[in-house]
């Protein structure tokens, strides 16, 4: 076990032992930029702290945690921690750590005298987890960091202090949320730069995606109050290509944080005079640029650098990809209809910076403190004087964000960017203004709040930034709520390649089953008919592929009726989909002559989807019952199937005989059953992966027999969106992904991409 790694012993690769953070600053160690020196608390001494019985007792607490309740999460967060804290340290790591501060505090190496001291050099120390600073998620903020620490023992308290922030609610809600079911982590512990001014430079223009544009955010002091939001910062927009300064803007941030002779974070009012200034001379944004193009050069992407200066001395403190980016032309044109827009309509609440472009209107919630978090509801808006990271919980509900404080690459900015949510930012007033329970519309384009729901012009409405003329793959939709049809269809996506009638039957309240004992099969059908028909008027002219009823016997108990649904052992592989359907057929008809009276109704762009499908004897039968309503499959209606399991992949062929126009790929249930991984439990979910190539080669080999059939292909599920997974898709020719709605446009332009380099 290596309990220490120094940065000039590691590199970019040495994520497993280092974490992100710490992998790239040993690049950039290894590269000569101007670095402060450091070491590395490894992921193998955080392995060996985690005892069998501590990473035990941390399981038992996370097994039913529902990270959507906040107040639980927050209650599990803590008593996490605590556990953590309480726990006692191995003697060598601690002696590891303390060896290796001495030798970093020490201006003479060879002044055993100073090793003896321990009091050494002011340090920061920093979380660095294995998920962290990757290309498709920043996770920013996650865990914690610890600035101006010194003396021996406080750089130990330190690091078992960023042990447990592994387990912030923050922490624990953003894994869960992107999917990582674990995690390891590293610290660093890197000398600490008592910076004069420091900052935060994108080498992409963050708001409007423009890859000839560098943005820097600089504030007085130490770069906590940029990176936090606490100040709004200096502004600067410079031409990456000649290194003019298009734009600086020198903002009143009142105060510089800094450090007191007993290492405190302290804040210094600034002098009124002294505040009017800029942070940054010309010579230091040529310097930071310079630095900042060789960086990009060096990773081959685009970064997000963190800066801080010490005495004209300029050094990198930080890197990570940026993990949102669009295309720069076709966004600033929807940017410039949307402000146009905005100037005319009258009113306006509060204005501020656009940090992340988009439109929403809902329920103001203004808060102070992480103990209102709770009162934030779906699709509210969160204004606050500055975000943090304990807010992510409260931001993934919320429809927007306004703060009064930060910038363009402030915390709220960043995270705001990532949930692809409107956020506006350096407003000043928001949390006096606005009050709550106001309704109102954040129009995230002109950095403006207007009062009531204020509709802007169609014209003008988000647009996607790849269009679907542009990509011979089609981009389809996954519905759960037909109620939501109107405001879906403007994805402008290339149809529904999923309509999942659980939801529709959940908010009802009646199980299907219910409706059949009572003989009121017609009132089921009508349901639907009213129902999916909302989604056919929206999609009008756009395909629509309405599954049916697939309700595992433990999903639904508490729907009317759903009491005498059957014990089973284990739902997800029992009773359920089209084998269900089969056992009660009149379930099945009721679906079917929904679907008929919507074509009669003049909506015959609704398809038939039937699911977990094992056999052609499946697909036979149920396009038996479709014929006695009275609708002809293949004729009357397009007629489908999901392949869901390996068998339907493995029978392809006979499927396609049987006699069907298309297939979509379910592959959170594919990988599970391919893989023999329950997705839900936290212990295996590492083992989860939709891009194993047992996966992969089932999916290849039923595209390859449908497109001999000429059989139509698509794919729903989280793995479509993934850039490894559409690419293999675009090369074995599937016809159509299907995403999220909020996922459309990144899908398509991952689509673009891969199709271009394809070509």
């Amino acid at each position: 076990m290596k309990p220490i790694v120094w940065f000039k012993d590691i590199d970019k690769n040495s994520i497993s032992i280092a974490g992100g953070k710490a992998a790239h600053l040993a690049e950039m160690t290894r590269a000569r930029f101007p670095v402060p020196p450091g070491f590395v608390v490894t992921t193998e001494a955080y392995a060996q702290f985690l005892s069998k019985a501590l990473k035990h007792a941390i399981e038992q607490h996370l097994k039913t945690l529902n990270v959507d309740d906040t107040q639980k999460l927050q209650l599990v967060a803590q008593q996490i921690q605590q556990l953590m804290l309480r726990t006692p340290i191995p003697d060598e790591i601690k002696e590891a750590i303390v060896d290796s501060y001495d030798i970093l505090g020490a201006d003479d190496k060879s002044d055993a005298n100073i090793f003896m001291q321990g009091s050494g050099e002011f340090v920061a120390v920093r979380s660095s987890a294995t998920a962290e600073d990757m290309p498709d998620a920043s996770f920013a903020g996650q865990q914690a960091t610890y600035l101006n620490v010194r003396g021996s023992s406080n750089v130990v308290k330190a690091v078992q202090a960023c042990w447990a922030s592994l387990f912030t609610s923050r922490a624990i809600f953003y894994r869960a949320k992107k999917g990582y079911a674990d995690a390891l982590i590293a610290v660093v512990v890197q000398q600490m730069v008592n910076s004069d001014a420091a900052g935060v430079m994108f080498m992409v223009n963050p708001v409007n995606h423009d890859a000839q544009e560098i943005v820097i955010e600089a504030a007085l002091g130490l770069g906590e109050s940029v990176v936090s939001g606490s100040v709004t910062p200096d502004y600067y927009l410079i031409d990456k290509s000649t290194g003019h300064i298009k734009k600086a803007e020198a903002k009143i941030q009142g105060y510089k944080l800094s450090r007191d002779a007993d290492g405190k974070t302290i804040k210094q009012k600034l002098f009124p005079a002294d505040d009017k200034l800029r942070v940054l001379t010309d010579r230091h944004i040529g310097e930071l640029i310079r630095i900042g193009k060789k960086i990009e050069q060096h990773y081959q992407s685009p970064q997000d650098i963190e800066w801080a200066i010490e005495k004209e001395q300029v050094y990198v403190v930080q890197t990570r990809p940026i993990t949102t980016l669009g295309k720069a032309q076709q966004v600033q044109e929807v940017q410039q209809e949307k402000q146009a827009a905005s100037e005319s309509l009258g009113k306006v609440l509060v204005q501020g910076h656009t940090a992340s472009r988009g439109q929403a209107q809902g329920v103001v919630r203004v808060i102070s403190h992480a103990h209102e978090l709770a009162k934030v509801k779906d699709g509210d808006i969160l204004v606050t004087r500055t975000t943090n990271p304990d807010m992510v919980p409260a931001l993934q509900k919320a429809a927007a964000i306004v703060t009064d404080e930060g910038g363009a690459t402030s915390h709220a900015a960043i995270v705001s960017r990532e949930l692809g949510i409107p956020c506006i930012v350096g407003t000043a007033n928001a949390t006096k203004v606005l009050q709550d329970g106001m309704t109102v519309t954040v129009d995230g384009y002109g950095g403006v709040v207007y009062p009531g729901k204020v509709r802007i012009s169609s014209a003008v409405d988000d647009a996607p930034v790849v269009s679907s003329s542009q990509t011979k793959t089609k981009v389809k939709v996954i519905m759960d709520f037909p109620s939501h049809a109107e405001r879906i269809a403007k994805t402008n996506a290339d149809g529904v390649g999923l309509l999942r009638l659980e939801f529709v039957i959940a908010s009802n309240g009646i199980h299907p089953a219910h409706y059949i004992r009572e003989n009121k099969d017609d009132e089921y059908t009508e349901l639907l008919v009213r129902e999916i028909g909302m989604a056919a008027r929206a999609f009008a002219g756009k395909p629509i592929w309405a599954r049916t009823s697939d309700l595992r016997s433990d999903e639904y108990r508490n729907l009317k009726g759903g009491h005498k649904e059957p014990e089973e052992t284990d739902p997800m592989i029992g009773w359920h989909g089209i084998r269900r359907s089969l056992d009660e057929p009149r379930i099945l008809q009721a679906e079917f002559r929904a679907i008929k009276k919507l074509h009669e109704q003049g909506h015959r762009n609704v398809g038939i989807m039937i699911p977990f499908v094992i056999h052609p004897d499946e697909v036979r039968k149920a396009k038996e019952l479709c014929r006695s309503v009275g609708l002809e499959p293949q004729k009357d209606v397009a007629f489908g199937v999901m392949l869901e399991t390996p068998a339907a992949c493995l029978v392809i062929e006979d499927i396609c005989k049987e006699g069907i126009d298309f297939v979509s790929f379910g592959t959170n249930d594919l990988t599970q059953l391919s893989l023999g991984v329950d997705r839900n439990n936290h212990r295996i979910q590492k083992h989860y992966n939709e891009l194993h190539p047992a996966v992969l080669s089932l999916i290849g080999h039923a595209i390859d027999v449908c497109r001999k059939h000429n059989v139509e292909t698509s794919i729903c599920g989280q793995a479509g969106s993934k850039e490894a997974m559409a690419e293999f898709l675009v090369r074995h020719g599937v016809d159509s992904i299907s995403a999220n709605p909020d996922a459309v446009h990144k899908v398509r332009e991952v689509v673009a991409a891969v199709e271009k380099k394809v070509r």
